[in-house]
């Protein structure tokens, strides 16, 4: 709902309306495809909806995980972004809420759970080739993503923001994280989220 007004969302726990439904449908219906062997949400309201459709599909149950939430926007929740361009100049372009979770922060959170994630599916299957879905938000896991990839700070941006409902597929090649796909799933249409 806030998305489509473009409202900063955070960790506000804004349920899905009927669009993130029927787009969590659809998604599901691909991914439950690839035969995932685990499924992981944060544990905000939209996240866990998002992966329900996934669960029915595979019969497997959703863990959730609070490192996987959104980042902490403090005051800017709930505001859209000429609201903070103009209430919040400078924070603005740098993207970090002044009263909110630093990317730096949300990025080392974020790239944790991931870690550990990987590990939890690898010694669930006893292989390296566990699948695990991840279900998460727009800029917690571009910053946990570009984290593990080991992406400087100062070019997370080199990752394009997720459109909702898509999906990025990462492994792991001789010890070392890799995009094997970015924003799958998509037809062209604009990002709508607390990325930029």
């Amino acid at each position: 709902m806030w998305n489509a007004e473009r409202r900063f969302q955070g960790q506000s726990d804004i349920p899905l309306d009927e669009t993130g439904q029927a787009q969590a449908v659809r998604a599901a219906g691909l991914l439950a495809a690839l035969r995932p062997d685990m499924i992981v949400s944060s544990d905000l309201s939209r996240a866990a909806a998002t992966a329900a459709p996934l669960a029915r599909l595979t019969g497997l149950e959703v863990i959730l995980d609070k490192d996987l939430r959104e980042r902490q926007g403090g005051v800017w929740e709930g505001l859209n972004d000429a609201e903070i361009r103009a209430r919040f100049p400078a924070a603005h372009t740098t993207w970090d809420p002044p009263d909110g979770e630093l990317s730096g922060a949300v990025a080392d959170r974020v790239a944790a759970a991931l870690r550990r994630i990987a590990v939890a599916v690898a010694e669930q299957v006893s292989s390296p080739d566990g699948l695990a879905v991840v279900v998460s938000h727009g800029a917690a896991i571009r910053l946990g993503m570009s984290r593990v990839l080991g992406l400087p700070d100062e070019l997370y941006g080199v990752l394009g923001p997720l459109s909702n409902c898509s999906w990025s597929v990462l492994g792991t090649r001789y010890g070392d994280w890799r995009v094997l796909e970015h924003n799958a799933g998509t037809l062209p249409e604009p990002v709508l989220s607390d990325d930029r």
